[in-house]
């Protein structure tokens, strides 16, 4: 039986088409009965004429050396399938003149990686993109995304406006403007156009998905965050100006760096970014509406538009019962509820500030609240995570707390505050002078600061993670790197670069002036005001950032998981310039959100790769999304404090008491104020979490090791920088944001797609879509009709019993003290 079977295509009308394969969707079980251990069905896509495959014109010779080089670049590649992989082990080692070819020819003309073929269609269509629709669309939703994010991210409970819902209410605002515009033609300045010229069309859509992606997707801008800690706890304010630079600053430097990430984030195959597989399926579910062949989904025959619309019902439908009506549903913790006030069994099974032990949930948005949609995320990447939530933040949390181990006694086991010597929350305006720095003999005199045992942990974790990121690279990673530095867009063996060859890439220039422009805004922004940030650590934070994009970068784009500099940068700022806090929140900002947004910049990119998009107008688009939503941010953020009586005091009656910025200021006085080097410095109380530092170092070494000695095991899939931070919300998330994440991403991601290879290709994505849209839109329902109108949820026990344990009360303490009684040292 030959490796690959093959049929001509019919030449399509003033194109010019290749004979292709594709990937089987067969089961697994199917697959490891074939001779070479894959097949291909004759599915007939696509491409365009530039895109003809030149595998008969190669000799054994050439098209040995080619897979050869392939099989270096996805050496460690953990999404590459052991099928896949093995059938190029033994082409290449058996000189297979026909499955080399067969090789080659498949994965130039469709993705090897089945997580890429269930979501990104292995052709392009020519359809307009850069339509007045488009960006008529795309910016009201910025302006009106942007707008709502900036305000309620002032207001506890906050709520973020996803970039899922403006993909969702974009679409009927696409239809709804093909069905009221006028069709005809106008002239102006020697230039036609229209304002309605064609059908919407998924390219738009996806332009329209990207603006809002890149501005508000993730909620309000980072820098807003220093700027309410700065107007509504320190009471200083810059002004318009300084506020306008800092968030312009900070949100667009990012994506200077993002030129110089494409060949490494975007344009290689292995690079697959999981997030947007759900993008994806959305817009394909919104715009194609035929029914499902049963014969490649496992039996199914509904058309994926209306499989869509059923979980995006279903889903909207219930969270008003966990939401609102029921809300036990949500903090299923029954243990407390037979206990609600025994310590132990709050800390061990509670879910709020104890360990969960007990993973129950039938609520959305405890499973995908702090780590996004399990469904889209690859099993390699839920099992790292799920080895270290399991290691650290159950069995390792439970030994270092009940062995009273920093005073743990006297502490919760879980939550994301910082104590003093007496059990209450730290009172950081007992160490402040009128001038906002340190009163060291205030602090002397008050007390040390203390950490319940996640949070402590999670800090440990932090430093192990970083340095686990740089080795990690390096062994794994570090030879394909060195490849794609010399590597060029028109090497690269992937079909849908391929296919974007026909599009105008964007020059480095561009990205170059981006980069040059906005660092000049930067640094008057630190330069200009009394920011006490100096000149080279506002460089040494860019420099932070620049040095860790690609690490965390290649980790976010394999597995769908980020890492973040937040705890590094604060760290490293701490020692740098001590009693600083502004310069603090400022260095932390430049240094952790310019590799954020270079990464969601790469991400979009990405996005843009697969849906066909012109580079040219993906970049544009995104540049100025992103300097109009900074514009309509700082104004909205203006209104607010000049409007909003009482703003951000914690008595607010609309309860406009600014959660984020609150945060921001409490982490600028323990780090900028009380430093590292009173917390984990020699003779410190956290001074033993520095040894994650060689933890975190050793770490990858080892499994690099171990993975060169057995390399078809699975230690191949190890991932020390996931196992050490990829559970990095815990604190303020619980274990069972993570346990309850992973338990599904197992059901769907490794068993269904194991068994049911067809079905999960046709409605895993859709199935995430329909539920993270009907959540979100529950939410802001919810949230619009009932909270801002201070309406109170049903009193009944299903209720109730959520806030009548020690745990949803944060009182599980093992032992406390009464004035002037203390704990803990008697220096510090």
């Amino acid at each position: 039986m030959p490796f690959f079977k093959r049929k001509p295509v019919e030449p399509v009308e003033g194109r010019e088409v290749p004979a292709v394969t594709s990937f089987d969707e067969k089961d697994h079980s199917s697959l490891e009965n074939e001779k070479h251990g894959i097949t291909v069905d004759d599915t007939i896509a696509k491409t365009s004429g530039s895109d003809v495959p030149r595998v008969n014109e190669l000799s054994e010779l050439e098209a040995n050396r080619e897979l050869k080089f392939l099989r270096k670049l996805h050496r460690w590649d953990p999404n590459l399938s052991a099928d896949v992989r093995d059938g190029i082990d033994r082409a290449v080692d058996d000189h297979d003149n026909t499955a080399e070819h067969e090789l080659i020819n498949l994965i130039e003309n469709d993705s090897p990686y089945p997580e890429v073929r269930a979501a990104v269609r292995n052709y392009d269509e020519d359809v307009p993109v850069n339509t007045i629709r488009a960006w008529a669309i795309g910016m009201f939703l910025v302006t009106l995304g942007s707008a709502m994010n900036m305000l309620f991210s002032l207001r506890s409970p906050s709520i973020t406006i996803t970039s899922f819902v403006a993909q969702l209410v974009a679409y009927p605002l696409g239809i709804g403007w093909d069905m009221v515009m006028p069709t005809k033609r106008f002239r102006l300045f020697g230039r036609t156009f229209s304002l309605n010229g064609s059908p919407f069309n998924m390219k738009e859509h996806t332009l329209i998905t990207v603006m809002a992606n890149v501005t508000f997707g993730g909620g309000a801008a980072y820098s807003t965050d220093t700027i309410v800690a700065q107007k509504g706890f320190y009471k200083q304010d810059f002004g318009w100006g300084f506020q306008l630079l800092l968030t312009l600053g900070t949100q667009m430097i990012g994506y200077g760096y993002a030129g110089l990430l494409r060949k490494y984030l975007v344009w290689p195959a292995s690079m697959i970014w999981p997030s947007n597989f759900v993008n994806t399926s959305l817009f394909y579910a919104l715009h194609d509406h035929n029914p499902t062949d049963p014969a490649k989904a496992n039996g199914w025959s509904i058309g994926r538009y209306r499989y869509f619309l059923y979980i995006f019902l279903g889903s909207f439908v219930w969270y008003w019962f966990p939401g609102w009506i029921f809300q036990a549903l949500s903090y299923f913790a029954f243990a407390t509820w037979i206990k609600p006030n025994n310590v132990i069994v709050n800390q061990l099974f509670g879910y709020q500030s104890g360990l969960g032990l007990i993973p129950i949930t039938f609520d959305w948005t405890q499973v995908t609240g702090f780590t996004l949609s399990p469904l889209m995320f690859p099993w390699h990447g839920i099992a790292n995570t799920l080895i270290g939530t399991v290691l650290f933040f159950m069995i390792t949390s439970i030994g270092l707390h009940y062995s009273g181990s920093f005073y743990s006694a006297y502490l919760p086991m879980s939550d994301s505050n910082s104590y003093d010597n007496t059990g209450n929350v730290y009172n950081v305006s007992r160490i402040l002078t009128p001038n906002f720095e340190l009163d060291l003999a205030a602090y002397q005199q008050y007390s040390p600061l203390f950490l319940s045992t996640t949070f402590s942990l999670s800090y440990g974790l932090s430093f192990a993670a970083i340095l686990a990121l740089i080795t990690h690279t390096a062994l794994f990673h570090g030879q394909e790197i060195w490849v794609r530095t010399t590597l060029s867009l028109g090497e690269e063996p992937d079909v849908h670069t391929k296919m974007m060859r026909k599009y105008k890439e964007v020059p480095a220039w561009w990205y170059a002036a981006t980069f040059l422009a906005f660092l000049a805004v930067a640094l008057a922004s630190i330069l200009a005001y009394p920011t006490h940030l100096a000149w080279w650590a506002f460089f040494i934070a860019l420099l932070i950032a620049l040095a860790f994009s690609i690490p965390i970068g290649m980790i976010s784009a394999i597995t769908n998981i980020t890492l973040g500099l937040n705890v590094i940068t604060e760290f490293i700022i701490g020692y740098m310039q001590p009693g600083k806090p502004v310069g603090m929140m400022l260095f932390k900002t430049y240094g952790y959100i310019t590799m954020t947004q270079a990464l969601a910049f790469a991400a979009d990119l990405k996005l843009g790769h697969y849906m066909k998009i012109p580079p040219r107008i993906m970049f544009t688009g995104q540049v100025i999304a992103t300097i109009w939503s900074s514009i309509v941010q700082i104004a909205v953020l203006n209104w607010a404090f000049g409007s909003i009586e009482n703003i951000c005091d914690q008595e607010n009656v609309h309860h406009f008491t600014c959660p984020g910025g609150r945060v921001f200021f409490n982490a600028s006085v323990i780090w900028g104020l009380i430093g590292p080097q009173r917390i984990f410095s020699s003779g410190q109380i956290y001074n033993n979490m520095l040894y994650f530092f060689i933890a975190g170092a050793l770490g990858p070494p080892i499994f690099y090791g171990l993975a060169r000695a057995f390399p078809r095991s699975n230690i191949r899939y190890i991932n020390v920088p996931l196992i050490f931070g990829g559970s990095g919300e815990i604190p303020p998330a619980t274990t069972i944001n993570y346990t309850t994440w992973g338990a599904v991403g197992f059901i769907f991601n490794k068993v269904i797609k194991n068994k049911y290879r067809g079905w999960w290709s046709h409605y895993n994505y859709v199935t995430s879509a329909g539920l993270d849209t009907g959540l979100a839109i529950s939410t802001i329902l919810i949230f619009l009709t009932l909270q801002l109108t201070d309406q109170t949820a049903p009193s009944w026990w299903g209720n109730n019993v959520v806030g009548s344990t020690m745990d949803a009360q944060f009182t599980a303490f093992q032992k406390t003290v009464v004035p002037p009684e203390t704990f803990g040292p008697k220096v510090w």
